[in-house]
This record gives C-alpha cells, structure tokens and sequence, in this order.
C-alpha cells in the first residue's frame, strides 16, 4: 500500500514509518524542512514537501496515496486552540480528497479529552464520545462523517504519556518543570491517573488501524491503564535528587503553568475494546519502567 504520513519525522511518525516500510509498505512522508526531507530520504521514504496549514499539498498527497495516517499536530500549548483549529482543517481537506475512495485514513486524537467529558474517576472507553466543544474532539467528529462518504476512517486516541527510549511525551514535560522549579510536584494526593504507552506499540497500533480497522473505528493507544501522577513524580524526584512535594489545586497554575489543568486530569483509560478487535497487545515497557531506567534524566 503506498501510504502518505504526516508528521513523518516526529518521535511516533518515525516509528510508525519504520512499522510500515517493514511491513512492506511504501510511505510517502510530509516535510516542512529541509532537515525533515533528508530524514526521511535517511529512511528510505518518499519526500512530500509541505506542512499542516498548506492545504493543497495535503491534498495532492492524499489523492496519491492508498491510505493516509494523519500524526503530525502542532505542539504549541501556548495557543493550544490555534493549534486544535489547524488539525481540524487539515483533517477536513484531506478527507474531501478521501471521498468515496474507500481507502483508509487513521486520524490521532488524544486520551485526555475523556478526562474532561466523563465523571471524575471513571474508566474511558473507546465507546466514549465526545461532545464537539472538548479540543480535538471536532476531528473525531469528521472522521466518523467521513464513514458515511465512503472512507474507511478510523481514530487512534494517545495516551498523554508516550515513551520511548528518549521522550515520554507530557512526563517530559514534568520533568523539565521539575528541573526549573527544584521540586517534583504533584496535585493533592496524586492519585489522579495518566494512561501510557510505549512508542513502539503505538507505532504497532497505527499499522494496524491502516490495514484492518473497520470504518467508524475508535482506537485507544493505552498499555498502562493509569499511573498515578504521584508514582510519577516520585520517580522523577528520585532521579532529579528533588524533593518530591504535594501542591494544591489553587497552586498548580502558577506551578505548571498552561500545564496545570493536564496535570490534575484524572484520565484512566482502557484498550480492552483495541486489542480484542485488532489483536493488537502492548509488549514493551510500563512507564514507570521506563522512567527507572533513567534514560529521560541525562543531558
């Protein structure tokens, strides 16, 4: 299948692009930069140039391609809206190319949304779904219109957490805030819960969802259900040799900034309903294991 990938070259589009050129798939990836192209040139992969808000090179790479995974997302949290606004048009001008087609197109979407639409404390589902006013929920709502049109779309939601041997996603970012604030903070009793998931098995995840997933499909990336934020930031103090320290909620704004109501959410979330329809099981790392192993903590 010749597969047109945006956000090719980021920590999970890279390991995505490897799962499907190992499958034996030909990928087509997205570039913005010039160093984005020869990465992917690196990889073995077709260069597409253009970017998320380059509306028709979108287009002209999805009307080439036998199936689209869509991971590339602006990450500013600074105007988080602008960038929900971006991924909502970007995934409405691929799918008007995508009509009809049949052919598949996997959209990211993102676990924590659940945190904001269900009671505080219950599991989310892949049956969930979300009212249009939760970021990136607007996305979730295309791909299930485009099901309709005769698009075999489906929607894979990230947990927060996605780790790797050098990144794990929003805890990177609780351990850059633990490296500039001197503690390694958490809010209330910590018992508020993230999902997780290995980069690997997520990049497992999208080649699956592209070759067998049925229309209309919600897909979670989820190997750990939930991690307290506490275990977090208990691993996080130990290693940055920081005292690990509770916060209140009131606090937690000034501590973590635009960070604050992400690292209250309770988020616990199950893949059940994933792997019993594609078969798919996490197999790699838990991220506390992960975290132990102290690769997140150098440099």
């Amino acid at each position: 299948m010749r597969v047109f990938v945006t956000g090719a070259t980021g920590f999970i589009g890279s390991a995505v692009v490897r799962e499907l050129v190992e499958a034996g798939h030909q990928v087509v990836g997205l570039a913005r930069s010039d160093k984005s192209a020869e990465a992917l040139k690196v990889a073995g992969v077709e260069v597409h140039r253009g970017s998320l808000d380059d509306l028709d090179s979108l287009r002209s790479g999805v009307a080439a391609a036998d199936g689209v995974i869509h991971l590339a997302f602006k990450h500013d949290f600074s105007d988080y809206q602008g960038a929900v606004a971006s991924d909502l048009r970007a995934v409405e001008a691929m799918g008007e190319v995508l009509n009809g087609s049949g052919k598949p197109f996997v959209v990211t979407s993102g676990t924590l949304m659940l945190a904001f639409a269900l009671p505080r404390g219950q599991v989310g589902t892949e049956n969930v779904r979300v009212d249009a006013a939760v970021p990136r929920a607007g996305a979730e709502n295309v791909v299930a219109a485009l099901v309709k049109r005769g698009v075999r779309s489906s929607v894979v939601r990230l947990a927060p957490s996605v780790h790797g041997e050098t990144k794990a996603g929003f805890v990177s970012m609780l351990i850059d805030i633990a490296r500039e604030k001197g503690i390694s903070a958490y809010v209330g009793d910590g018992a508020n819960r993230w999902p997780a998931v290995h980069y690997l098995d997520a990049a497992r995840l999208f080649r699956l969802a592209l070759e067998s997933a049925p229309a209309g499909a919600v897909l979670h990336g989820v190997g750990d259900e939930g991690v307290p934020l506490r275990d977090i930031a208990r691993v996080i103090g130990q290693h940055l040799n920081l005292p690990v320290v509770s916060i209140s909620g009131e606090e937690a704004n000034d501590h973590f900034g635009f960070f604050g109501p992400f690292v209250s959410a309770d988020n616990p979330t199950s893949s059940a309903l994933t792997q019993q329809q594609l078969g798919w099981r996490p197999v790699h790392a838990s991220l506390i294991s992960a975290l132990e192993e102290g690769h997140y903590f150098h440099g």
